[in-house]
This record gives structure tokens, sequence and C-alpha cells, in this order.
């Protein structure tokens, strides 16, 4: 591990909600001149998951991203809370947006989303054993549930159709896994 090249002079809080929190630190750089520097802090991980049905499909959530003003189809993801355990979190949301349950589970990567400005952590699973229950959305979620091909999702994150980060990054994920042939998919889920 490289030291740490840069030095905290003062820290002082900016903003904070239930989700976030904004500080703006006072640092001299590693150059030695003074800066500043903008932090923001999740308060929660951002987690993901690619169910895949024994017939190799998979399952996208397509819902209004405010930020964006923009409609967003995405892997199953949300926020789980720091100190638990990642899986059992996105094991809550899979069922929640979704209403499946899956009976085996891989992680395919763990990704810092912004580490310029945040100190964001996700996590993207893979997902598979799909047993089929009642979703239980969030009731500020307008969720809308769409079943494809899995290759058909990985060729749409290629057309730039899927652009949410934690997407494109679980499904090129997973394509390089299946060209290494570190992982295989149900027959009839073959390009």
């Amino acid at each position: 591990m490289e030291p740490n090249p840069w030095k905290t002079v003062s820290t002082r809080p900016i903003y904070e909600n239930p989700w976030i929190a904004l500080r703006e630190d006072a640092v001299l750089t590693p150059s030695g001149t003074p800066g500043i520097y903008g932090v923001v802090h999740y308060k929660h991980l951002a987690l993901g998951a690619i169910p895949i049905d024994a017939e190799g499909y998979t399952y996208l959530v397509g819902q209004y991203r405010y930020p964006l003003s923009a409609y967003s189809w995405e892997i199953p993801e949300g926020g789980g809370k720091l100190g638990q355990d990642p899986l059992a979190e996105i094991q809550r949301e899979l069922l929640e947006e979704t209403g499946l349950v899956a009976a085996h589970w891989q992680l395919l990567l763990k990704m810092h989303l912004s580490n310029s400005v945040s100190d964001e952590v996700a996590y993207v699973y893979l997902a598979w054993g799909l047993e089929q229950h009642e979703a239980q959305p969030d009731p500020t979620e307008k969720l809308r549930l769409l079943r494809l091909p899995v290759w058909e999702a990985i060729e749409k994150v290629h057309a730039g159709v899927i652009t949410d980060s934690l997407s494109v990054a679980g499904f090129l994920r997973l394509e390089c896994l299946l060209h290494r042939k570190a992982l295989t998919l149900p027959p009839n889920a073959a390009p």
C-alpha cells in the first residue's frame, strides 16, 4: 500500500440527509499546495443482482430516475445498510423489486462508483435457482419488470440502451466470465 500523500487540514460538513453527507476538506495536495476537496459520503451500499432463470432469461427493472429526468432499465438494485451483509441486503432488494427468491448466489464484482468524489461501494451478484413470489416494492417506487434473454440484455448494454453503472458493469463482467468459460448458463441461454 502506498502512503496517503494528501494531508487533511480541516473538515466542515456542508449538507446531510438520510442517504448522503457532503463535506468540504481543506487539504494539502500531494505537491504540498493548499486546496479543497469535496467528499460525498454514502450512508448505504450500492447493490445489484443479475437474476437468471432456468431458461436463460434475466429480469430488468424499469423506473424513472429523478436526477436524470429519464426512464431507466436496470438490474434489480438498491441500497444496503452499511455494516450489514451485502448478500442478505441484495436478497431483500431482489424480493422487493421483482418478487424473486434465488437459491444460489455468486459475487460478480465489487467496485467504487465514483472514487474521485465519493466513498460509495457497490456489489453486483449473479442469482439463479429462481422462485417467483409476490413483489414488495417500496411505496415511493413505481416499477416495471421486463424478462428477456440474458444475451439480449448484454446487447442492450453494448448498444447504449442500458446506461446504469451497476447494470453495465455487472453485465460486462458476466459477459467476460462467460467468454472465458469461467461460468456457464443454462443450455437455453446460449447466444
